[in-house]
């Protein structure tokens, strides 16, 4: 079953991202009372380059089971530590395609932008954790684990239980590249 673990959000530009009991998510803005609401760019290193580029980062999403492997690997996280809005499991997130819409509790609709590309943000936090979140495939391409963004299309209430549906794009699909 696909279902959402976790919801947090941050008024300030914070790595880590307190967790809540639920958040609302309006369309083409983000997360309600989250610094990173907006139609523009909210993240700083975007803002310092081009503050009038589309916010393709309203809403991040982190899979549970990269809680799981980092526990392995003698880190501790926990949900929102790595800045994420919504904390999932049971999606494959990262195997998703570009455009995939996906369908958070009753009536939230997110569409899937691209990776989260992880900086060095996340060494502040736990010295190694950067690294710990990205990989290699087989051809010696980069696997960024950190989690995909997307942006609203449909407002909605997001509560942990919620369910997840997926809808995927029509073909061809697009493999997921950082936003």
């Amino acid at each position: 079953m696909s279902v959402i673990t976790a919801v947090s959000l941050d008024s300030s530009h914070r790595f880590s991202k307190p967790a809540a009991l639920e958040i609302r998510l309006i369309k083409g803005l983000g997360v309600v009372g989250d610094a990173h609401m907006g139609v523009t760019v909210k993240h700083r290193s975007r803002v310092a380059k081009d503050p009038t580029q589309p916010n393709l980062r309203q809403v991040h999403l982190l899979h549970e089971e990269l809680f799981d492997e980092l526990h392995g690997k003698g880190f501790r996280v926990a949900p929102g530590d790595m800045g994420e809005n919504v904390t999932t499991r049971g999606v494959d997130l990262l195997g998703l395609p570009t455009g995939t819409r996906l369908h958070l509790g009753s009536s939230a609709v997110v569409e899937v932008t691209g990776l989260r590309n992880p900086c060095v943000q996340i060494d502040r936090s736990q010295q190694g954790l950067m690294a710990a979140t990205l990989d290699r495939d087989a051809a010696g391409n980069l696997i960024r684990k950190a989690g995909i963004m997307s942006i609203v299309l449909a407002d909605g209430d997001l509560r942990p239980g919620d369910a997840i549906r997926i809808e995927l794009p029509a073909g061809p699909h697009r493999s997921l590249q950082p936003v």
